[in-house]
């Protein structure tokens, strides 16, 4: 075996409060040991995270990293640390390379890869949304990292042809979200039907600011209250409420919120207590015979551990992950309206057969998509000396 081939991880995270972030970080650490394993060579990772205060709920780095301002500026900081690595895999967060979001924090994504490439040292975007970008100087300072990349992964056509525009000659490679290679204990099923609402805090309070500010169609309050009216009035049915973004500091944010609001004015529901890590999450979810979800982390893994899932969809990330696994049970919350939302939904939910299947078919893409990102990696850890 080859000697430690030291890897830093950018924009993961080992204590996101958004557990997708976190379900990001955990599958791609396990797909990387299977490439470095492949490879001859003994991953060594290193964490360059945001700032978080909530403990650990991942293991294994040989160092943390917070960053800060300070961080990327000192001399000490940010560039001497990647110059002791062999190569960095950056997800960024899983869809925030983009500029849809604050120019603050492109500044912060673009800043730590032009680093890195100032540096020396390989850069590879690990599976992600990429995209879209719309104004400048955005654009342009995409495109130039984008080429400079030693490897591309997209989780979604979408991305690749965003890629394709800005950087045509970039080492690009369709993919698969990574999360899907999170591992769990699967849960029994049963008593009776056990129908999980992954309520978005987010969209459950209209945003960041209140107002729409994701252009829905549909009313999601409005939604998410008659789709538990109608769920209770089926036979058997136990509704669970499943929050996976737990964000008591941002209360716009946090599903727990919105999880007990609904709990309130539902008596009958269970309100399901946030979970500790993506693994225990996903864990519970597997034991659930059906869910609905607009956190699309727990959508993956729903639909990674078989349990027939509709997602509703307030970004293209959805779309385009879902559109190539050929999955058609989603809700374009952005594109549809709230009476024909919620009867996708009900039809969904006693179709719910048709959908395992679905899934079930949809598997051989997922194992295709996270082997791409295995043998490429393997190829390049063993070119590595």
């Amino acid at each position: 075996m080859g000697r430690p081939i030291e890897i830093g991880l950018l924009w993961h995270s080992d204590s996101n409060r958004n557990l997708g972030v976190g379900a990001l970080t955990v599958g791609n650490m396990a797909l990387v040991r299977e490439a470095a394993a492949q490879a001859g060579r003994e991953p060594r990772f290193h964490l360059f995270a945001p700032r978080d205060q909530r403990p650990p709920y991942v293991e294994g780095f040989a160092s943390r990293h917070a960053i800060t301002r300070n961080f990327l500026l000192a001399p000490s900081g940010y560039w001497r640390a990647i110059g002791r690595l062999d190569v960095m895999l950056d997800i960024g967060a899983g869809d925030s390379f983009t500029d849809i979001y604050f120019s603050r924090r492109f500044a912060f994504l673009i800043a730590t890869k032009y680093a890195c490439i100032a540096r020396g040292v390989p850069l590879v975007l690990s599976p992600q949304t990429i995209g879209p970008f719309t104004r400048q100087p955005h654009t342009a300072l995409a495109a130039a990292a984008l080429r400079r990349a030693a490897l591309i992964f997209v989780r979604d056509p979408m991305s690749a042809d965003a890629v394709r525009t800005l950087a045509p000659r970039a080492r690009l490679f369709q993919s698969i979200d990574v999360a899907f290679a999170l591992p769990f204990t699967p849960a029994p099923k049963g008593p009776g039907l056990r129908v999980g609402v992954n309520v978005s805090g987010l969209l459950y309070s209209g945003g960041y600011t209140g107002r729409n500010d994701f252009g829905l169609e549909l009313d999601y309050w409005d939604y998410t209250h008659r789709l538990i009216d109608s769920l209770l009035a089926e036979p058997g049915v136990t509704v669970e409420l499943i929050p996976h973004v737990d964000e008591p500091n941002l209360p716009n944010d946090d599903d727990g919120r919105a999880a007990d609001l609904l709990a309130d004015r539902y008596p009958e529901v269970v309100r399901v207590p946030s979970f500790r890590s993506p693994v225990e999450a996903k864990s519970y979810i597997s034991g659930l015979d059906f869910l609905v979800g607009a956190r699309m982390h727990a959508t993956i893994a729903a639909y990674s551990a078989g349990v027939p899932v509709v997602p509703v969809s307030y970004s293209r990330k959805f779309e385009g992950l879902y559109g190539a696994l050929g999955y058609a049970w989603l809700v374009p919350a952005r594109g549809m309206a709230t009476d024909a939302a919620l009867a996708l939904t009900l039809e969904a939910f006693h179709r719910r057969d048709e959908l395992a299947a679905a899934i079930r078919d949809g598997d051989a893409v997922v194992q295709q998509g996270l082997q791409t990102y295995v043998a490429a990696l393997a190829d390049l850890f063993g070119s590595l000396r």
